[in-house]
């Protein structure tokens, strides 16, 4: 199976540039940045823990706000200024030597990469056209699952060095990463600015009235506990609880990694709509059911390489699962939000991303690690349960747009 990374010339292209210039850093930066703030800033595993919960749950407000900016003064500017933003942040690491001082920085460097996540969802909700969308998304995440792996491996080469030389230069590398990213994005052409809808007296924040769409985020945020799932639980849960030898939690990251590189935009190719997406959300709970149903199995005394073949089959099915949730999520999450409030609705939806980093790890590592096999399969129930959830959401929100549509056609006819 072949991957594929360049998109064809055009706006496509140069946002996938942007993908890549600042996911080679940020691979660098996860592997490497928790040994640099222990050992080179001199901060407690506590310290780090709590600075960045607090962090990550300010970015998630702060998503919507500037979301809202983006529809109001431009996409393509409000994605240059937070990406440099976000590099002043992460240059701001290598001078901080107090945790006061770390928790400045770490809430600007969540607050800037949330917003640019927003903005730069909103430019290209105005330079790809909708029925596009769902591919390019994913091939821009192959092209971010691509740097991350890229970035991982450089990241490794200063854990082995293990010098503050070598840790400073992994956040120099994500901070011109940034100043990269930036500069990719002012390639890119200027999209035309919507002016919000006043019919009616619309609220500044509209999404934050929306309940059908404040549903469908909740839901998506539940299925999001897989990013933790991946990074923080199954190694825990490999150490723990199974006889299965410690390197295969690296062998399990990167077999996801090339997994979503190769697969993501085919499996993407099958949703086009609505309906289309919430079958890939549905179909993605049952493979994730039965991906943490394999996972528990791994822990009932198996020998080291039978548990090793049981977690690799785990992991496979998690991946699958990881790919039909990411692309039937962008499309909801595209679909449903107003033409003129891109920015502030992919603010709002992409909350579930901070919100599974800041609970998903206390909370999955209490129902995994610590009551083992029935909290897997309690696990696979929510993640179910979260995605049959969704179709209906998606039809309450179809049916409440229909529903406003209808009265604004009414009263526009009414004034003429």
């Amino acid at each position: 199976m072949s991957i594929r990374i360049l998109l064809p010339r055009g706006a496509p292209r140069v946002l996938a540039a942007a993908q890549l210039s600042n996911s080679v850093g940020d691979g660098a930066y996860y592997v490497a940045s928790a040994l640099y703030f222990t050992r080179v800033v001199g901060l407690s595993p506590t310290q780090i823990g709590l600075g960045l919960t607090v962090a990550w749950a300010v970015g998630s407000v702060a998503g919507v706000p500037l979301g809202a900016l983006a529809d109001r003064h431009g996409p393509r500017g409000t994605s240059v200024l937070l990406a440099l933003a976000t590099g002043f942040a992460v240059t701001s690491f290598l001078f901080i030597r107090t945790f006061p001082l770390f928790l400045v920085a770490a809430v600007g460097y969540a607050v800037a990469q949330c917003g640019l996540a927003a903005a730069r969802q909103a430019l290209l909700a105005g330079l790809v056209a909708p029925a596009d969308r769902t591919g390019v998304l994913a091939h821009l995440q192959s092209t971010l699952n691509a740097g991350l792996a890229v970035g991982a491996a450089l990241g490794g080469l200063a854990l082995r060095f293990d010098t503050a030389g070598a840790y400073r230069a992994v956040f120099a590398l994500d901070a011109a990463g940034f100043l990269l990213c930036a500069a990719s994005l002012l390639r890119l052409p200027a999209v035309a600015k919507v002016p919000a809808a006043r019919d009616g007296g619309e609220p500044r924040l509209a999404v934050l009235r929306d309940r059908p769409y404040t549903v469908i985020t909740l839901l998506n945020a539940v299925l999001l506990l897989r990013m933790p799932l991946l990074s923080l639980a199954i190694p825990l849960w490999i150490v723990e609880r199974t006889g299965a030898p410690g390197w295969l939690v690296s062998a399990l990251f990167v077999l996801n990694t090339l997994a979503v590189m190769a697969c993501q935009v085919r499996l993407a190719r099958g949703v086009t709509g609505l309906r289309t997406a919430t079958r890939a959300v549905r179909r993605s709970g049952l493979v994730m059911f039965a991906s943490c149903a394999v996972f528990a199995l791994s822990a009932a005394g198996l020998s080291p390489w039978a548990a090793a073949a049981v977690l690799v089959a785990g992991a496979v099915l998690q991946a699958v699962a990881e790919m039909q949730q990411s692309a039937g999520s962008w499309q909801i999450g595209f679909a449903l939000a107003p033409t003129h409030q891109v920015g502030q609705y992919q603010g709002f939806f992409g909350t579930g991303v901070p919100l599974a980093r800041t609970l998903g790890p206390l909370l999955l590592t209490w129902l995994l690690v610590v009551w083992g096999i029935p909290g897997w399969l309690l696990l696979g129930a929510v993640f179910l349960a979260a995605s049959l959830a969704m179709g209906p959401a998606v039809r309450w929100a179809e049916g409440v747009r229909a529903r406003g549509a209808g009265g604004a056609r009414g009263v526009r006819h009414s004034e003429g």
